[in-house]
């Protein structure tokens, strides 16, 4: 029987999280959460919860996560869309205008088998949306597929950003590949000018091949369900070697506390400069703040 309990190798606790409301005044961005319409969010987390041995610890609506942003005194949250199939490129889009406000920046998604991609970019960026978030595991395909050509130079021409699920994944087995940062680096090869963003510390598990890939290259990275994953030291190592300024706070809300994350950033030993840089001035450049 699978275990379903919410395992960490980094605990958080309240005097952790009391901690984190005495930092100097600064302003948070979380550059990767999810939110569902309400009429969908139950059903979506039930069935995504089947998948693997880990539970949300939010409903997954946007109430949800403005409360959840409330909380942790996060300013703006990135809410990611993964189209699963290619008719719901058309709805994703509409739902990304209506939650679209000061306080939630939503990404687009399109589907390896959407037709004439670039067109849906360009509707994208005349709308005033940041970018796309794709999950070649989802999607079913790989990084670094031929299919994905129209998608990266459309997204590298109307400087739209890629956010892009990297490294294992926690309901597909461990040898699962398709994301993986050697593909990642490979669409780096082809586009260097792509505001490319790897999720999970640029691959979730895969940490050797993020540092012998991306470290160091003009990708960005964030934190989300990574830092109760590895070292605080490694972590650390890794941000300092990457250089700060493109790597940024990310927590994949539902599926981990936005306060938590903050938590495990701020155990990280980074001075308060390089703490904002990660908290919010990184992820205010890449969104055009």
């Amino acid at each position: 029987m699978v275990n379903r309990r919410r395992l960490s190798a980094s605990i958080i606790s309240q005097q952790d999280r009391d901690d984190s409301k005495r930092l100097p005044p600064m302003g948070r961005i979380d550059v990767h959460t999810h939110a569902f319409p309400d009429k969908l969010a139950g059903r979506a987390i039930e069935t995504l919860e089947l998948m693997c041995p880990w539970k949300a610890i939010g409903d997954g609506t946007i109430d949800g996560l403005l409360r959840s942003m409330d909380q942790a005194d996060i300013d703006v949250s990135v809410v990611c869309n993964i189209a699963t199939k290619p008719n719901q490129v058309r709805n994703i889009f509409k739902w990304c205008k209506q939650i679209h406000s000061d306080r939630i920046e939503p990404l687009a998604s399109v589907h390896p088998k959407t037709k004439r991609p670039g067109k849906w970019l360009a509707k994208f960026a005349r709308a005033g949306l940041a970018g796309i978030k794709l999950h070649p595991m989802y999607q079913e395909f790989c990084l670094d597929d031929a299919s994905l050509e129209e998608v990266y130079q459309a997204a590298t021409e109307y400087g739209l950003i890629v956010a892009t699920h990297c490294g294992q994944d926690i309901g597909f087995p461990p040898d699962d590949d398709r994301a993986s940062p050697r593909r990642a680096a490979r669409v780096l090869d082809r586009h260097p000018k792509l505001k490319l963003l790897c999720t999970h510390m640029g691959g979730w598990k895969s940490w050797d091949e993020v540092d012998k890939h991306l470290i160091g290259r003009d990708v960005y990275l964030e934190t989300s369900f990574s830092l109760a994953h590895m070292e605080p030291e490694r972590a650390a190592s890794m941000i300092a070697r990457h250089g700060p300024g493109r790597v940024m706070l990310g927590s994949d809300w539902p599926w981990s506390a936005q306060e938590d994350e903050i938590c495990r950033v701020m155990r990280l030993g980074l001075d308060e400069a390089r703490m904002q840089a990660v908290f919010w001035k990184n992820a205010a450049r890449l969104l055009g703040y």
